[in-house]
């Protein structure tokens, strides 16, 4: 089975789907990345691409997932999902089965599957992270963000009897306020609910970022050298670690 990493956050605005793109760009031999947020998609929108089919083709029509996979014209593959249709957003037990059926089937040919879920803890986001094998949480030094985060890995933990978390700080001032953060989260995690938490890396604030979002492509494409990229790409040696 290839490592499979649901990438996932408490609220939404954390920068969740922007690392997922840069992770995979990152990690890009025989990697996938998965966009998870059935319902509004936009990691076709931080590539620049237009799929003709997505998710939503897989599940109605039964499509191969190769039919709907996509180049991102970055090294790796995307399994694209559909914006502005609520009803992917809350899949039904025959569609679920369907969807996580292909997902087992072209597993085997990635090295790595990313899924960049949708924020909050609706039933698709414990699905994929049930699905994979690493649950890795996105959260800010905002306190909404904390709380948020803290929320989801208590859902996931209860849910799913989930008790290993890695946990991505971004946009910190500095390193030691990530770790900071961090700290604290591993602390209430372990105190509260007895879980594990395993600090993947943090991002700091860097207006390069907005401007390859801006751009329409990954930040280690359009400026590997900036602060923010060169932290992402520790974290994907981080994780090719695990």
């Amino acid at each position: 089975m290839s490592r499979t990493i649901a990438i996932s956050s408490g609220k939404g605005g954390v920068g969740k789907t922007t690392l997922a793109v840069n992770l995979a760009t990152a990690l890009a031999s025989r990697a996938l990345l998965v966009d998870g947020d059935l319902g509004l998609a936009n990691v076709d929108v931080l590539l620049g691409i237009e799929p003709r089919r997505t998710l939503r083709d897989l599940v109605d029509q039964g499509l191969p997932p190769s039919e709907v996979l996509v180049e991102s014209g970055f090294g790796f593959a995307v399994l694209p999902a559909s914006s502005g249709v609520p009803e992917m957003a809350r899949l039904d037990q025959q569609g679920s089965a369907a969807l996580f059926a292909a997902l087992d089937r072209i597993a085997a040919e990635f090295d790595v599957i990313l899924v960049d879920t949708a924020a909050g803890i609706g039933p698709s986001v414990l699905a994929f992270n049930d699905w994979a094998a690493l649950s890795c949480v996105v959260i800010t030094p905002d306190p909404t963000s904390l709380t948020d985060g803290y929320a989801l890995v208590k859902v996931l933990h209860n849910r799913l009897q989930k008790n290993r978390f890695y946990f991505v700080i971004n946009e910190v001032a500095d390193q030691q306020e990530g770790k900071a953060v961090f700290t604290h989260m591993r602390s209430v995690l372990a105190n509260f609910l007895g879980c594990q938490a395993e600090l993947l890396g943090c991002i700091p604030q860097d207006a390069a970022v907005r401007e390859a979002i801006r751009s329409r492509q990954p930040l280690l494409a359009q400026q590997a050298s900036s602060r923010a990229a060169r932290a992402i790409a520790a974290i994907a040696d981080r994780l090719r670690q695990l």
